[in-house]
C-alpha cells in the first residue's frame, strides 16, 4: 500500500455518498431497481439487481418499510418513548426485562464486541458523549467539560452492568445505565433486510442504511459491486481507495473522526469518546473500515477500532483474521494499512 493521500480519477454515472463510503456505478446499473428513504435518523438506499419472479416492487417496498419501521420506532429508537429500548432504559434497576428476539440479539452482540475490544465499544457511553456535546442532547454545547463532570458521567458508563439471561431472554440492569444502540442497530437493520431478500431468493443486491452496507452477487453484466472509501477529510468528498466484492456476500461498515469534532484553544476534540476514560481519543487513526458476514458486527467493530487507535486495532484485527482497513495520519497527509484478509478485496 502506498503511503500518503491517494487520488484517483473515475468516470462516474452515479456516486452515492455514504458515511465514509461511496458506491461506484456504471452504465450497466441502469437496470437496477432502487429504493430509498429515511429511517433511524438517517437515510437508506437499496439497489436490487435481481428481483425474484414472485415479487412485485410494491411488495418489496411494503416489506422494507415494515422491517425498518420495526427496527427503528418499535425497537431501537431512543427518541420514540414507546420503543422497546426506551422502555428498557426506563425499567427499574435490578428487575428483569422481557426482551424481544431482536433486542436481545443486539445486546448480546454488543456485549461480545465490548469484551472483545476491552471496553472500547460500550453501548452505555451516552452520558459522556452528551457531556462533550456530541450526543442527542442538543442543549449541551461542544466544549471541554470540567474534570469532575467527566468523572461523574464516566461513573454511569459500564457495559458489564447489563446482565443477559439467555435461558429466559431477560435483560437486567445492575445499575442505572442508559443504553444507546446507534453504533450497532443500523447494521442489524441491514442484516434483517438482507435476510428478507435472501429468503425471497434474491441473488444480487446492495443494501445501505446510514453508511453501513451489505452486498451480494454480481451486477448486471457480471461486474462486481465496487464500494469506495472516502478520504478522511472534513471538506468535499474524495475517493481514497476502492475495493471489490467479487460476487461474495459481504457486509461493510466504517467509522472516522474527521467530520464530527470541535476545537478549543487550538486543540481538536473528536466525537470518538473512549468509554474507558471519558475523554475523546488522542491518536493518529483517522478512519477504520471492517468487512464481515454480519453488518451489525462490522458496525460495532469499526467503532471499537476507532477508539483503540491504529496499533491496538491492527493487532486485534490481525489476531482474529478480521478484514480491516485503516487510514491514519502521517505528517501532513495520510498512510493506510489493510490486514491480510482485507487485501483480497483490493484486487480487481
Amino acid at each position: 500500500m502506498i503511503n500518503g493521500l491517494r487520488r484517483h480519477t473515475f468516470s462516474l454515472a452515479f456516486l452515492a455518498a455514504l458515511f465514509g463510503l461511496f458506491y461506484l456505478s456504471s452504465s450497466d446499473d441502469r437496470s437496477i431497481e432502487q429504493l430509498s428513504g429515511l429511517t433511524m435518523g438517517t437515510s437508506y438506499r437499496l439497489q436490487l439487481a435481481h428481483i425474484p419472479d414472485q415479487l412485485e416492487l410494491t411488495d418489496i417496498e411494503l416489506a422494507v418499510t415494515d422491517i425498518l419501521f420495526s427496527m427503528d420506532k418499535l425497537i431501537f429508537s431512543t427518541y420514540a418513548e414507546d420503543s422497546e429500548l426506551s422502555r428498557l432504559n426506563r425499567h427499574p434497576v435490578g428487575q428483569p426485562f422481557e426482551a424481544s428476539d431482536d433486542l436481545f440479539a443486539v445486546l448480546k452482540m454488543a456485549r461480545l464486541i465490548s469484551v472483545h475490544t476491552g471496553g472500547a465499544f460500550d453501548v452505555t457511553v451516552g452520558p459522556v458523549v452528551n457531556l462533550w456535546g456530541f450526543g442527542s442532547d442538543y442543549s449541551v454545547r461542544e466544549q471541554v467539560p470540567p474534570p469532575e463532570l467527566i468523572a461523574a458521567a464516566r461513573d454511569k458508563v459500564d457495559f458489564a452492568s447489563i446482565e443477559l439471561d439467555e435461558m429466559k431472554q431477560q435483560v437486567t440492569k445492575l445499575k442505572a445505565v442508559t443504553i444507546d444502540l446507534s453504533a450497532i442497530a443500523k447494521g442489524y437493520a441491514v442484516d434483517q433486510l438482507a435476510d428478507y431478500f435472501d429468503k425471497e431468493g434474491s441473488t444480487s443486491y446492495f443494501l445501505e442504511v446510514g453508511g453501513v452496507l451489505i452486498m451480494k452477487g454480481l451486477k448486471p453484466g457480471g461486474a462486481s459491486w465496487v464500494p469506495a472509501i472516502e478520504a478522511p477529510l472534513d471538506s468535499e468528498s474524495k475517493i481514497y481507495e476502492v475495493f471489490f466484492s467479487r460476487g461474495q456476500k459481504i457486509a461493510v461498515a466504517g467509522s472516522g473522526d474527521y467530520r464530527n469534532y470541535f476545537e478549543q484553544d487550538g486543540v481538536r476534540y473528536s466525537h470518538e469518546i473512549d468509554p474507558r476514560t471519558g475523554y475523546p481519543v488522542i491518536h493518529t487513526l483517522a478512519a477504520a473500515y471492517v468487512i464481515d458476514q454480519s453488518t451489525a458486527k462490522a458496525d460495532a467493530l469499526a467503532t471499537g477500532y476507532m477508539v483503540l487507535g491504529f496499533d491496538q486495532a491492527k493487532e486485534l484485527a490481525e489476531s482474529t483474521n478480521q478484514p480491516a482497513y485503516f487510514i491514519y495520519k502521517q505528517g501532513d497527509g495520510f498512510a493506510d494499512y489493510a490486514t491480510p484478509s482485507f487485501m483480497e478485496y483490493l484486487e480487481r
